[in-house]
């Protein structure tokens, strides 16, 4: 993955990558996927194909899944391939899959949300295939499982860091859809922005988007006008970051380490580490012990963590988020514990009471001290 490009080149570089697979797949295969790599004879009855909301040039979801499965590739001596930038809620998803199929891939990992009940659906119709979906909650009993990991714990962690770095008492977060996995992780951040700055106060604009270097950089404009000095994002491209950096504010990214990007604004990440959790799913394949589940790694586990922290953030606060953060993997700790109102005042849990997975994957309330509607 490059570093150090601009949003706009950064577009360019992804539309100009889309257009040379095309090119490859006219005169290769003639399909909509990417052959990456061949395994060994011992590897040939099992190959993953992986399909990618975004491009994989975003430097931030669709990337970190690339780069898990590029992982998974060297990992498990398996043949992988993908397609990338694949629409929610059309035909496309269902037309991909047929094709990787048809061409011998048995494990399916689709890695956007929208992506569920095709793959549900697919799932019956390809009981032979692994389908593996990231971010949903629909599973079967036999070949569908769903996986996603606990970003509201890092997320936590990097709020503590933007409270102690606002001076206006106002943070910007730019969030694409409101669902629970976004709103989730908007309520862990500003608990944990609570924890440093009490009296701070977290601002969102939903874009409707996973990834629009425009729409999310206009966003981010937005909120910087109105006096936050402080932007987070639920977002894939980096332009959240590069306004932050140009109005000389902070930011905290998302999905991978965007410090290249805007490095004086950049402050942490909470960030995903996919591969393992793919070797574990193809190696299952291959053994022909695939069982389905609902996984919800965690940082104790590796697939989510934070970023290191800037270097100009001070020692007393690190430490703080440092001794947060062996606290919530040691089992010590948990964001969501009590007490919480939500952003009318209502008490959501008593003192003490710690919020169980049901309530926190459905979550569809903000927490007092979040500015915004969740409709």
């Amino acid at each position: 993955m490059m570093r150090g490009f601009d949003v706009e080149t950064l577009r360019d570089r992804a539309v100009e990558m889309r257009r040379k697979i095309a090119a490859l797949l006219a005169v290769c295969i003639g399909l909509g996927f990417v052959l990456t790599g061949c395994g060994g004879d011992d590897d040939a009855d099992t190959k993953a194909a992986f399909v990618y909301v975004g491009p994989v040039g975003d430097a931030g979801w669709t990337y970190a899944h690339d780069e898990g499965r590029k992982y998974a590739e060297s990992e498990t001596g398996v043949e992988t391939a993908y397609v990338e930038a694949v629409p929610e809620g059309t035909a496309d998803f269902a037309n991909y899959v047929r094709d990787f199929i048809d061409q011998g891939y048995n494990v399916i990992i689709g890695t956007s949300f929208g992506y569920m009940d095709d793959m549900l659906a697919l799932a019956d119709e390809y009981p032979d295939v692994v389908f593996e979906h990231v971010s949903g909650y629909k599973m079967n009993e036999t070949n569908f499982g769903n996986t996603f990991g606990r970003m509201y714990e890092p997320r936590y962690l990097s709020g503590m860091v933007a409270g102690s770095a606002t001076s206006s008492g106002l943070i910007g977060y730019v969030a694409a859809f409101p669902i629970p996995e976004v709103i989730r992780g908007i309520n862990a951040f500003t608990l944990g922005v609570q924890a440093t700055n009490p009296s701070a106060q977290v601002e969102v604009i939903w874009t409707s988007t996973w990834f629009d270097p425009v729409v999310e950089g206009d966003s981010a404009q937005a909120l910087l006008d109105k006096g936050a000095d402080v932007i987070a994002m639920h977002q894939d491209s980096t332009a959240a970051g590069e306004k932050a950096e140009a109005a000389g504010a902070r930011w905290v990214s998302y999905n991978s380490d965007m410090s290249a990007f805007a490095p004086n604004a950049f402050l942490t990440a909470p960030v995903w580490n996919w591969g393992p959790r793919y070797v574990e799913i193809i190696n299952d394949a291959k053994a022909g012990n695939y069982s389905p589940s609902a996984y919800w790694g965690s940082m104790a586990e590796g697939i989510v963590d934070l970023a290191p922290i800037a270097s100009d953030v001070d020692q007393s606060v690190v430490d703080m988020v440092m001794d947060a953060k062996a606290a919530i993997i040691a089992g010590d700790m948990h964001p969501f514990t009590g007490p919480i109102n939500d952003q009318d005042g209502n008490q959501v849990l008593g003192a003490g009471e710690v919020m169980d997975d049901g309530a926190m994957l459905g979550m569809m309330f903000f927490v007092e001290g979040v500015i915004g509607s969740t409709g």
